[in-house]
């Protein structure tokens, strides 16, 4: 899935907010009353999972031709009593909405899961640690060409590699991180590096905050970072936290990632241009 694609499924948010025409979002509403919280993001996925098993189902709930009214009567017909009340509410809004594509739609019910999960640890004021454990355990994961190759080898089954995170991660992060780790293990169009990073940039979403991946050869101090930071929020218009990457490879210098714009202010970019002038 490309970025544009998690833009699209941003504003897609907020067409099943229009749905219900409430603020904050769909599934934020539906934590907000009674309802079995604990389990909200693990019955979404668990519905991701039937909807990716089967095409009949999936083309049926999101296809454009058949009347809203059935789309939603079958998502109750297949969900009724079998994931909780919430997680029905969440579904049968998402098949009410016109999709471009049944993908799409599963997409979006994924992308609502997973917040429901980050959700549940901003109630256990764990959202921030476990932004920043998912953005450590990718990183790591993107640097070890072995575990990258563990976790992206699909002749092995998905519930070994989700051991292998459980195993890697066991006692050292939060449960969410956890969950969220193991769910992207299971990422159908892109690497497990980068669906985790698109979790971490969802968590950052959630409070109006954008994340900038920030490379540079050596660590930078606080002060630095805090100074990164109050510039690049001052461009952007909105809170930028950023996150540091020890990269030797830059040589000096900085590279900023923000979203799908890079700054580059490396001594390596700097090269490799001069380079490209005498070949």
């Amino acid at each position: 899935m490309s970025l544009g694609e998690d833009t699209r499924l941003g504003l897609l948010d907020g067409v099943l907010d229009e749905q219900v025409s409430v603020k904050p979002g769909l599934v934020d509403r539906v934590l907000g009353r009674p309802a079995p919280v604990e389990t909200l993001a693990a019955d979404l996925f668990g519905v991701v999972d039937v909807l990716t098993s089967s095409v009949a189902l999936r083309r049926a709930l999101s296809d454009p031709g058949s009347p809203e009214g059935a789309r939603r009567g079958l998502a109750h017909g297949v969900l009724d009593g079998k994931v909780s009340d919430a997680a029905v509410t969440v579904v049968v809004e998402a098949a009410a909405v016109r999709w471009p594509g049944a993908r799409t739609f599963v997409a979006a019910i994924e992308r609502q899961a997973v917040r429901a999960q980050l959700l549940k640890a901003e109630g256990t004021g764990q959202l921030e640690e476990t932004e920043d454990e998912m953005f450590r355990f990718a990183r790591l994961v993107a640097a070890n060409p072995s575990v990258r190759q563990a976790l992206a080898d699909r002749t092995v089954d998905a519930e070994h590699r989700q051991e292998l995170v459980g195993d890697l991660l066991s006692g050292k992060a939060s449960e969410s991180t956890i969950v969220l780790a193991k769910r992207a293990v299971l990422a159908r169009e892109r690497t497990f590096d980068a669906t985790l990073e698109s979790y971490v940039s969802l968590a950052a979403e959630m409070k109006n905050r954008v994340i900038a991946t920030v490379r540079v050869s050596r660590p930078l101090t606080d002060e630095q970072v805090t100074r990164m930071e109050a510039a690049l929020s001052k461009q952007v218009g909105r809170r930028v936290d950023v996150q540091v990457v020890i990269d030797e490879s830059v040589l000096g210098g900085v590279r900023v990632e923000l979203g799908d714009e890079v700054i580059e202010g490396t001594v390596a970019a700097k090269l490799e241009s001069a380079r490209r002038l005498f070949t």
